[in-house]
């Protein structure tokens, strides 16, 4: 197999050797050295961070905060403070949701989102306006899996006083163009929330320059730990935003007639953080930044183009999503089929994809379909890779 040489570096493909795995923008793998740093942190370092008394306890905190400070660089943070661990983007974005959003709207006041969305960046908004009387509004998508621009303009003369939208759509690869985006929507009033799951992977991400106000991703989709996720917030309006979660870790002082908070970043960390996770999360930006991040682009690139050009040779196949930039996604359907039937039977052929509708159902419903099956490409995956989805799907369409 002409595989490209980071495989390698990712012990269950190494011993995998049956399985075309193209099931990333769900999860990556992992490399040794994220599975390494697990098990050296239990094994040598174990223990619970801040306050301890004791040596190993001190280990353990400056890996943990060494951690972050790793975070914040690899996304350009201003400071380690603006970087809060959660257990992922869902999570992240409902912390927004709740701690940020009724600072910031209130009766009639417009929350607009796009109709590709994750559903968790859907849902906290909608919970969010229905506590507190605003609106949810939502940008159009066109046949092609683009944003409709003129739809969003129109929709900023509304003045939102909250843009969350997603910088790579999950079911379709689509990739909003943020730095024409966040500024006309900034210049409309709005504080703005990226999803950031799908691209942390693939795009280096630099959150000054893009100027948005919250970005938020996931460790799992970035060859890092399940569990473990970022959310990254201007200083100013965290400090401003009252705890989401209380209890242990998040305080200052208790007392039975109030409490205090901890500053910056440990206000929204309640309870014993996961450590492990935000150490291994560290290692994994660290084997990225590590790449040729050129190197990797084009070939993921190649992937993509490889795919689309095969698969659009299939007879009764239609490719869904034309955006002219799009992530190392495919989603696709077959003629008088369902999705998940096509995804049975490659899965019978050793290639591993995602089908249904990709928590992304208001984007099915604006495209007038039920679902689809998605192919979506990581660094470790070949071109031989591709031709065996391409003929996995080849001899599915023969059999239904």
């Amino acid at each position: 197999m002409n595989d490209p040489a980071w495989r390698g570096d990712f012990p269950l493909l190494r011993n995998r050797d049956d399985l075309v795995y193209l099931d990333n923008a769900a999860t990556t793998q992992k490399p040794a050295v994220v599975l390494d740093t697990l098990a050296r942190y239990y094994r040598c370092t174990n223990a619970n961070v801040h306050r301890g008394a004791h040596r190993l306890s001190d280990e353990a905190t400056a890996a943990f905060e060494d951690a972050r400070e790793t975070l914040a660089r690899c996304i350009n943070a201003r400071s380690s403070k603006e970087v809060l661990w959660t257990r992922g983007t869902t999570e992240a974005i409902n912390l927004v949701a709740a701690a940020y959003g009724p600072l910031a709207v209130g009766t009639d006041d417009v929350v607009l989102v796009t109709a590709m969305e994750h559903h968790s960046n859907i849902v906290p908004w909608q919970q969010l306006c229905q506590r507190t009387g605003a609106v949810l509004r939502a940008v159009r998508v066109l046949p092609s899996g683009e944003l409709d621009h003129d739809d969003f303009e129109a929709k900023l003369d509304e003045q939102p006083r909250i843009v969350a939208i997603t910088h790579v759509s999950n079911a379709l690869g689509t990739v909003n163009d943020l730095p024409t985006l966040i500024p006309a929507a900034k210049a409309a009033g709005a504080t703005v929330v990226v999803d950031g799951a799908q691209a942390i992977a693939h795009f280096h991400i630099d959150v000054q320059a893009l100027d948005c106000d919250f970005y938020a991703f996931s460790g799992h989709k970035v060859y890092g730990p399940t569990g473990i996720g970022v959310l990254y917030g201007r200083e100013e309006l965290l400090e401003a935003m009252p705890p989401w979660q209380s209890g242990g870790e998040m305080i200052e002082r208790v007392r039975i007639e109030e409490t205090t908070f901890a500053p910056l970043p440990f206000k929204f960390e309640a309870g014993t953080p996961d450590i492990s996770g935000a150490i291994a999360l560290a290692a994994a930006v660290q084997y990225l930044d590590g790449l040729d991040g050129k190197a990797v682009a084009a070939h993921e690139a190649s992937l993509l183009a490889h795919a689309s050009a095969s698969l659009n040779q299939v007879g009764g196949l239609q490719v869904v999503g034309a955006a002219r930039n799009k992530g190392p996604v495919i989603s696709f359907l077959l003629d008088g089929t369902h999705p998940h039937d096509v995804g049975t039977l490659l899965d019978q052929q050793g290639v591993a994809v995602r089908t249904g509708h990709h928590c992304a159902m208001p984007l099915m419903d604006a495209l007038g379909i039920p679902g689809t099956v998605r192919a979506s490409f990581s660094l470790y995956n070949s071109l031989e890779d591709v031709d065996k989805l391409c003929q996995a799907v080849r001899t599915a369409r023969s059999m239904l």
